[in-house]
């Protein structure tokens, strides 16, 4: 019955926060806590199957110590993400996506333009995540994203028109973009509309026409000229198959995309120094999302294409110098080459590692064990010292990691990092507001270092 409502889109957030707590009181966690973290964790504020809520019970039931959620163009998710690990015990952060133009450098136009940098879509623009954002900024940040959600939307619309091209031409009833995009998504409340929304309103009429099966399959190769690749397509062709509409999605967003999709223009993308410095002006933290050459796509959504790889050298450089201070990488998702070159080039332009899987399936799953092997263990501190971050700046934006009226601002990246985890670790996980209070005040007077005293 708990799940119910702290799964349900329709209800409050304070009721799925309260049948939370009632879960958390009669179900406490049974797992062994893994020591993994996931600061990516998308929700229906973008497109996931979960509200923050049950993206923190997923979390913790998984037994991650720490989770984080990160929308698209949005942070709706995060009071009801932080009282969520509140509740149940575990630490919690919380960011936003959005998508950024990349043509103009610190110093002129960018030698990047006609790149693909990390984004399959489009050249020149390119993913970054805000992270780490005190909370007496949540306003401000929805403020500033809301012209952004509504030039997507704008797009979506048009997209959906498109769609509907394609499929009254093949003889599917069309969308509705009102009812079956929008009212879909959790646009009135302060969430974006993205492409998956459109894809899943297509789904819908696929689903509508064939069924779940191998009509399906079939009808995606006679009708729309789509052939699955034969782990996914052995996958729709099991009507019993759980992950249903996310499998067929993934299909869709990797063959079908394309053919009606419509470039951003720069009023949705803004500048990438826009965004920046926004994110360091209410200290949190600009990240660049690497993602690196592809091969196999893990979820199916992502074709074998090359990158930014061949000239990350120079991509760092510019990030550094138009004042980016993060860089964000998942390690399942790249080869043990790939991630020891980005952590050397972190290293030398003193990039803090960040590190989440994007969660927007039932698919996938919530554990990341990666980040408890020897490689990347420090990015488990590194997520302590985020959440640090984001408490300890709460309190007082002098206290954020990075701000030059920090106490601690003379001390290296790693040694900052290092107190930062340790003050992390050191916060009440059900009363953390509280307990950074006090950390803050043990900071001032030079009591808690390195984690001692």
């Amino acid at each position: 019955m708990h799940y119910q409502a702290i799964n349900n889109p329709k209800v409050s957030r304070e009721e799925r926060l309260s049948a939370l707590k009632a879960e958390a009181t009669e179900k406490p966690g049974l797992v062994k806590t893994t020591g993994e973290i996931n600061n990516h964790i998308h929700t229906i504020y973008s497109f996931s199957p979960y509200t923050p809520s049950m993206a923190a019970l997923k979390a913790r039931d998984a037994g991650l110590e720490a989770a984080g959620s990160v929308d698209h163009d949005s942070l709706a998710a995060a009071e009801e993400m932080l009282s969520a690990g509140a509740s149940l015990g575990i630490g919690a952060c919380v960011g936003f996506e959005v998508r950024v133009s990349f043509t103009q450098g610190p110093d002129g136009p960018s030698p990047f333009t006609q790149r693909k940098i990390n984004n399959p879509d489009s050249a020149g623009i390119l993913y970054m995540t805000v992270q780490g954002i005190p909370r007496p900024c949540f306003a401000a940040v929805q403020e500033f994203l809301l012209p952004i959600r509504a030039e997507r939307v704008l797009r979506i619309q048009a997209m959906t028109e498109a769609a509907n091209a394609l499929l009254i031409e093949k003889g599917f009833d069309e969308i509705d973009f009102g009812h079956e995009v929008r009212d879909a998504s959790q646009y009135a409340e302060g969430g974006a509309i993205t492409e998956r929304h459109l894809l899943a309103a297509v789904a819908g009429k696929i689903l509508q026409r064939y069924g779940k099966g191998s009509p399906l399959v079939q009808g995606l190769n006679t009708t729309l000229g789509i052939a699955p690749g034969p782990k996914i397509g052995a996958s729709l062709a099991d009507p019993e198959n759980p992950h249903y509409p996310y499998d067929l999605l993934g299909v869709l967003k990797s063959a079908l995309l394309p053919r009606i999709f419509i470039q951003p223009q720069e009023k949705e993308c803004i500048p990438a120094q826009t965004v920046v410095d926004f994110a360091r002006s209410i200290g949190a933290i600009p990240a660049y999302a690497y993602l690196g050459d592809v091969g196999e796509s893990p979820t199916g959504d992502k074709q074998a294409e090359r990158f930014e790889d061949s000239y990350l050298e120079a991509l760092f450089e510019a990030l550094a110098r138009i004042g980016y201070q993060g860089i964000t990488y998942m390690p399942p998702r790249n080869t043990p080459e790939q991630l020891q070159r980005v952590r050397a080039l972190c290293t030398a332009w003193g990039f803090m590692e960040i590190s989440g899987v994007d969660i927007n399936s039932s698919r996938q799953s919530f554990t990341c064990p990666e980040v408890v092997s020897p490689p990347f263990r420090h990015l488990v501190d590194t997520t302590w010292a985020l959440i640090a971050h984001e408490r300890l700046g709460s309190v007082d934006p002098r206290w954020g990691l990075f701000s030059s009226e920090n106490p601690l601002a003379g001390e290296s990246l790693a040694s900052r990092l290092e107190i930062y985890a340790a003050a992390g670790r050191a916060l009440d996980r059900h009363h953390p507001e509280a307990a950074a209070i006090n950390i803050v005040e043990n900071l001032r007077q030079g009591r808690f270092v390195y984690g001692k005293g």
